[in-house]
């Protein structure tokens, strides 16, 4: 009988339809038979190397980074893993998320679960220990340079397998060896190559990625609804969106947005009535090229998370096959660092021209009453949403500064050119909340027009949205406090679910 709470690691590709299944549904995870085979056999060549081997070893029998020409003595090399593991965490500033450390865990399992990397079978179904029972160590945001990988994050996130530093358990923080006491797990005695194989690798950039493009699916679908409404309220023109104009230039994102805009819309009275006006403005307008185009980058990312996702990102590889241990770079975050500057740019456009409809909506156009309210001047009406709305585009574009054109020379100049992917995936997140706001906010115009355009009636589809947003968000007879509207909008936008 297939066990429907359970995710095996290592049966096969994580795919986001996996990641997103397993973080909303509380999954618990177990290795794959297969992949207790790949990890065992690994660790059982890479001991026999070491025995067999009169050749330094880099990162297994010598020391890191500019250190690598420092050899180790065989009874020194549990402690050289231990010793790396407590130096290396130096991840500061602000906790991350809890789900971001889970969604790290994963990874970083699903990683050493293809059996390359020489870890024992212990310390892998550890991190499932730690997963499968909700003890999250503290990560802080800060600290990775994205090469050799995310070292000082991923450090602190395995410090409390070697039974130091602290974890989050039942709603408290505490520390870590009083909570593997209470499991009865005694710490992990790192063997060689083990503490590299943990610290290595792209996993805090990888999880905050994954985390990110999840979001950044659900925030395009909810800009394609949230701007449907804001071109009812404008009384805006269909035929941008008609299919025939995308196919004279198909890209994927424009042809889908096209798409969807036409089944939102289909059946509303307000677009199919007659119109005084021959053109909408460009933030109407062009919501197909604007919309379509960050489609597209996000599938690009998505294509490039998942071949990292699936990927050995730590240093040396070793191929117990081929009876091979290559030092190399997988390490290095560039294939990410891109992508993330790339697709904060895309998410960042979605606020950027949503703000420009909710300027559109304000201005006494088309009918409608100057910021949306019936006596202006007496009221301030959606005056100063606009403002904060504005403020927040700003913001991102501060936050669309390519992190991955940087780069600082680290270790004794060994680690002379490093990704930044850890700060292009940090703020990213931020630009994401940007955008979740910025589009609350166009909600509540595009709620507000479409009201003044009664008794004419949207799409049922959009007709039954706005019923359900009007529960939480009255319509504005007069000036009210804003923010608490704002933040029930947002509130709204995180609970509705996107099935059209």
């Amino acid at each position: 009988m297939k066990k429907t709470n359970i995710y095996q690691i290592g049966a096969g590709p994580l795919t986001m339809e996996d990641i997103d299944r397993i973080i909303t549904e509380n999954l618990k995870l177990e290795l794959a038979p297969e992949a207790t085979e790949r990890i065992e056999r690994c660790r059982e060549y890479l001991d026999r190397k070491i025995e067999e081997s009169t050749e330094p070893l880099y990162g297994i029998t010598t020391g890191f980074g500019s250190l690598c020409n420092k050899n180790i003595s065989l009874d020194d090399l549990s402690t050289l893993q231990e010793n790396l593991v407590k130096s290396h965490a130096c991840s500061v500033g602000t906790e991350m998320p809890h789900v971001i450390v889970k969604l790290m865990f994963l990874l970083k399992a699903h990683a050493l679960s293809l059996g390359h990397s020489g870890v024992q079978l212990i310390t892998v179904q550890r991190i499932i220990d730690f997963f499968n029972n909700d003890v999250l160590p503290i990560v802080y945001d800060r600290g990775s340079l994205g090469a050799s990988g995310d070292l000082a994050p991923l450090a602190n996130l395995f410090l409390p397998l070697i039974g130091v530093g602290d974890v989050y358990y039942k709603g408290k923080r505490c520390e870590a060896i009083n909570v593997l006491d209470e499991f009865g797990w005694e710490p992990i005695k790192l063997k060689s190559k083990e503490g590299l194989a943990l610290l290595n690798g792209t996993q805090f950039m990888s999880a905050n990625g994954v985390f990110a493009l999840l979001r950044a699916k659900r925030l395009s679908r909810e800009a394609d609804v949230i701007a449907a409404c804001s071109l009812e309220a404008f009384d805006g023109l269909l035929a941008p969106f008609h299919p025939s104009i995308q196919q004279m230039r198909p890209h994927p994102g424009q042809i889908e947005t096209g798409r969807v805009f036409c089944r939102l819309l289909e059946g509303s009275e307000i677009i199919n009535r007659p119109k005084k006006h021959v053109q909408d403005p460009y933030s109407f307008r062009c919501i197909p090229q604007v919309h379509g185009a960050t489609k597209d980058a996000i599938a690009h990312a998505e294509r490039v998370l998942v071949t990292e996702i699936n990927s050995v990102t730590d240093n040396p590889t070793i191929f117990p096959d081929e009876d091979l241990i290559i030092s190399g770079g997988n390490f290095h975050g560039q294939p990410l660092a891109l992508v993330y500057d790339y697709l904060a740019v895309a998410m960042a456009e979605l606020g950027n021209i949503s703000e420009r409809r909710v300027a559109q909506l304000i201005m006494g156009l088309r009918g409608l009453p100057e910021f949306l309210v019936a006596e202006p001047g007496l009221n301030s009406g959606f005056m100063i949403p606009q403002y904060a709305a504005a403020s927040m585009v700003s913001q991102n574009k501060m936050y669309c500064y390519a992190a991955s054109s940087d780069s600082i020379v680290s270790s004794n100049g060994q680690e002379d050119h490093v990704s930044m992917g850890a700060n292009a995936a940090t703020k990213l997140y931020k630009v994401m909340d940007n955008l979740e706001l910025i589009l609350a906010i166009e909600l509540m115009n595009a709620a507000q027009g479409i009201d003044f355009r009664r008794p004419l009636k949207s799409s049922p589809y959009i007709e039954r949205f706005i019923k359900a947003y009007r529960n939480e968000v009255p319509f504005i007879q007069e000036d009210i406090v804003m923010y608490k509207e704002i933040h029930k909008s947002q509130a709204f936008l995180r609970r509705w679910k996107w099935d059209y």
